[in-house]
């Protein structure tokens, strides 16, 4: 697909951004290493392409835009605030993706828009104006939610050690999984004496002896009862119209009081949904959305894919992310924050074919 064309089409996405109010930006393409590392850990290197300047040190070709886009914002803006943007990313294929190998997903072009604000209309917005313009190309709207599956892990009978582990994992379900089930067997016993040898390596002595502690701490640590399990499954298997979804979820909320908020928080997104003229019952809701591939959102999530091309990525996706705001702001600074992108290249070939 030539490039013109894929450019004209991001174009037209980013003109209806800025008629919806957005102002438009241009991060750099070369980022500091240092934030991504700090935001995604050493696990970021598997997915960008990475190089050392002799100046400014690590830098990484652009991810995404969101970290460069809330980066300036939290610096230099005020609220509410709508952003816009055109341009490429740039990424590693992931090894454990099950989509065959395609060169497009390297360098591709992205028209994203994001928004700023203490508004609690403000998901039922974005996604809503991602429907209307996707709506020619008869994609498959799905939606999940990841404040519920944080939730769900926040009430697990466990340690808070071991809680923050399962919500670090939770995007990477395989080591989800292998947690989970090392936390249901007895604590293996670890002796771990007291040593006059010298500290070597490249962590300090702090560093060494706080992982120490952690791990003589969970020695007493208690297995965590199969039925638990079972409920996060339960949780993660969910997959309906939007409408039957709430059903079910509601019928977990009866033995898991403490999922009640998030699943009040749905409902209530659902109407919302609906007075922007999405019809629910065409939307999938999938508990286990964005789980390998959407860490920094902590809301609402949403991705439109081309149901006969299953080998594709989503031709669009987005979310809630008021945690990376926090993360990102000044003095822990942070103000709620939405947004999400269109590939235009996909759109491109779905018009040519």
């Amino acid at each position: 697909m030539p490039k013109r064309d894929k450019q004209a089409i991001g174009q037209r996405f980013l003109q209806a951004f800025r008629e919806a109010g957005a102002a438009e930006v241009a991060p750099d393409i070369l980022l500091p290493a240092d934030t991504l590392l700090d935001l995604y850990g050493e696990d970021i290197r598997a997915r960008a392409y990475t190089s050392t300047d002799p100046l400014r040190g690590e830098v990484m070709l652009r991810p995404d835009f969101t970290v460069p886009v809330v980066q300036m914002h939290m610096a230099n803006g005020a609220e509410p605030a709508r952003y816009c943007y055109l341009g490429e990313v740039f990424r590693k294929q992931d090894p454990g993706d099950e989509r065959p190998a395609n060169p497009r997903d390297n360098e591709y072009l992205q028209a994203g828009f994001e928004l700023f604000a203490h508004d609690p209309q403000a998901d039922a917005e974005v996604f809503g104006l991602f429907h209307r313009l996707l709506a020619p190309y008869r994609l498959q709207a799905i939606t999940g939610d990841s404040g519920l599956l944080m939730d769900a892990v926040r009430a697990l009978p466990l340690s808070t050690a071991r809680r923050d582990a399962l919500l670090h994992h939770l995007w990477r379900p395989r080591r989800f999984a292998r947690l989970l089930e090392r936390f249901s067997r007895p604590a293996e016993a670890r002796d771990l004496p007291a040593t006059s040898v010298p500290w070597a390596g490249l962590r300090g002595e702090d560093e060494m002896q706080a992982r120490i502690d952690r791990l003589l701490a969970d020695r007493d640590a208690q297995p965590l009862d199969p039925a638990w399990i079972a409920r996060l499954e339960r949780l993660f298997a969910v997959r309906a119209p939007l409408p039957a979804t709430l059903a079910e979820l509601r019928g977990l909320v009866g033995e898991w009081t403490d999922l009640g908020p998030a699943v009040l928080r749905i409902e209530e997104r659902m109407a919302m949904l609906s007075a922007q003229g999405v019809v629910p019952d065409a939307i999938l809701f999938d508990a286990s959305h964005g789980r390998q591939t959407m860490e920094y959102y902590d809301g609402f999530t949403f991705t439109f894919v081309a149901p006969d091309r299953p080998a594709w990525p989503p031709v669009a996706s987005g979310g809630r992310y008021d945690a990376l705001t926090a993360v990102l702001g000044r003095g822990g600074r942070a103000i709620p924050a939405v947004g999400g992108i269109i590939r235009p290249g996909l759109v491109a070939e779905l018009e040519a074919a």
